[in-house]
């Protein structure tokens, strides 16, 4: 019944979220994975710090497993993103990435000590 109840609220917000912004805006986003000059080093280190805070938060959601060796890595790219984020400096991406710094600090030692 979770699972249901979840996928349906999923759909159900980003349908209506993709709606309002238009999919031809949401799929013209998608694209830019594919053109010529969009990976570069900033994009390549956002990429991988995603996929690394999935691997940390996606298990303990699921299986309330916690894989704290992958926060090495997020503190890793988290660090990396504020610093090679000259050209995208926003403010919440270095709040967010700061905090996570903290929390993957947190994790590492409790694990260690």
């Amino acid at each position: 019944m979770q699972l249901l109840a979840s996928t349906l609220l999923f759909l159900g917000i980003t349908a209506a979220v993709y709606y309002h912004v238009g999919m031809g805006n949401i799929l013209k986003s998608y694209r830019m994975w594919f053109e010529d000059g969009y990976w570069v080093n900033y994009n390549v280190v956002e990429a991988i710090a995603w996929i690394a805070k999935a691997a940390v938060i996606l298990p303990g959601l699921i299986w309330q497993q916690e894989i704290w060796q992958l926060h090495l890595i997020t503190l890793s790219t988290s660090a990396l993103l504020i610093w090679v984020s000259e050209r995208k400096l926003l403010p919440t991406m270095v709040a967010f990435n700061t905090l996570w710094i903290g929390l993957s600090s947190v994790v590492i030692v409790r694990n260690l000590v």
